[in-house]
């Protein structure tokens, strides 16, 4: 499990920071993002195909919607595939959308 702890927004103040987990299994995991103050947890998922990660899906629920929670779980995502020298497969319409706005990533794409 890796934790990564960074401040929202100031008007998000009732909710002072945002921590992403990773969760491996044998075939896949998912990181998740744990937001003080809220029992929400935003998730993106993803299965494994030798070395390239399927990212499947991104779901942030309404209560903590609305702060950058996706963006931050798709960052740690491709932070771990610049560390780990894993593609990624963004059958996710959110994640290919990222893909789409940061060009810097293409590198990390499978297809």
């Amino acid at each position: 499990m890796i934790r990564a702890t960074r401040p929202v927004k100031p008007q998000d103040r009732d909710m002072d920071e945002v921590t992403i987990t990773r969760h491996d299994t044998a075939t896949g995991g998912e990181y998740r993002a744990h937001v003080a103050g809220s029992n929400a947890i935003g998730r993106l998922t993803w299965v494994g195909q030798g070395d390239v990660r399927v990212a499947d899906h991104t779901i942030v629920p309404p209560e903590i919607g609305g702060r950058g929670i996706a963006a931050r779980l798709v960052e740690a995502l491709v932070a771990d595939a610049r560390a780990q020298g894993f593609r990624i497969d963004p059958e996710c319409s959110y994640i290919a959308a990222a893909f789409k706005r940061h060009p810097d990533w293409a590198d990390l794409r499978s297809r």
